[in-house]
């Protein structure tokens, strides 16, 4: 009786060692598809801005038009030159009532806009620092509010208005104005990704109160927040027209968009009225211009705020 032993098996053949200047070739850059993506980006780029400047330059060049010149002329050539002549007949026109209108619009934009954004960054902060019952529904709420559509709470808005007797006043736009519910949420986005609670403790312990905490210590920090959510409600504020429609009756207290209205649904009876429309229309758009230069380092800083943690 004969008997096999099993032969092990083999072991595997060593593979041979890469060589150290050898390496898998890169894949190939396709550059002409990169260019000509860099060029459809580019010109996409252009049109967006040509269509978003346009508006603004054919408003710049009617302004220097006088009313022949602006029926008469290409809309985006120049006529005979009366900038500075309309610019005052703007001003002197019923007793100078633009300039009213301009100085209630800066009055309700930028009184309404300092409190309204004070009131959102405190709400903010206290949502995010302090913890209290039902926080979070109640933050739902605030974010329910941002839903709603400002133009559907002017009637009920109106008749609370009219119950108190504020109708054709200045309160009647101001009061209104204070509620941002997106201002509150920016604010507490902005507090989570600007105040360290190690900070606010260290602020309680050397025997600060609440309100100073937040005065002293965390406001500075929320600076660039608070102006991002300023300019969001001054423009929010310089644009209400349809709030200002509802509650004013008397023109002296009418903002500028709205007294520009009136003034444009009566071009037909009074044509010399057409040229104001126009020049005031570029005089309005002027403090929205100066208020985003002046703070555009803050307004560009806050918008990157918890970009990176």
């Amino acid at each position: 009786m004969s008997t096999q032993t099993a032969t092990p098996d083999a072991p595997p053949a060593p593979t041979p060692p890469r060589r150290a200047g050898r390496r898998s070739a890169p894949p190939p850059v396709r550059r002409g598809r990169g260019i000509t993506s860099r060029v459809m980006v580019n010109g996409i780029l252009a049109v967006v801005a040509v269509y978003t400047l346009m508006p603004l330059t054919w408003l710049l060049i009617a302004s220097t038009k006088s009313y022949r010149d602006l029926f008469a002329t290409n809309p985006f050539s120049l006529g005979d030159f009366r900038f500075l002549a309309n610019l005052t007949a703007l001003l002197e026109y019923n007793d100078g009532v633009f300039v009213r209108w301009l100085l209630n619009s800066l009055l309700y934009t930028v009184v309404a806009s300092g409190l309204s954004t004070l009131i959102s960054v405190a709400c903010g902060y206290a949502f995010d620092k302090y913890a209290f019952r039902g926080r979070e529904k109640w933050f739902g709420v605030v974010l329910v509010g941002v839903l709603v559509p400002s133009t559907v709470v002017q009637l009920p808005l109106y008749l609370m208005a009219s119950e108190l007797g504020l109708v054709n006043t200045y309160w009647a736009v101001l009061i209104p104005s204070l509620v941002n519910p997106f201002g509150v949420y920016l604010a507490r986005v902005f507090s989570e990704g600007y105040v360290p609670g190690e900070v606010l403790e260290a602020a309680r312990m050397d025997g600060a109160g609440e309100v100073r905490t937040f005065g002293k210590v965390a406001l500075p920090m929320l600076a660039p927040g608070f102006v991002t959510i300023f300019l969001f409600s001054f423009t929010a504020s310089w644009n209400n027209f349809y709030g200002a429609l509802m509650m004013l009756n008397d023109d002296r207290l009418y903002p500028v968009n709205l007294g520009l209205y009136m003034w444009n649904q009566n071009v037909y009876q009074q044509p010399e009225l057409y040229p104001l429309v126009i020049i005031g229309s570029l005089v309005a758009v002027v403090p929205l211009i100066v208020a985003f230069l002046c703070l555009q380092r803050f307004w560009r800083s806050g918008l990157t705020a918890g970009a990176v943690k």
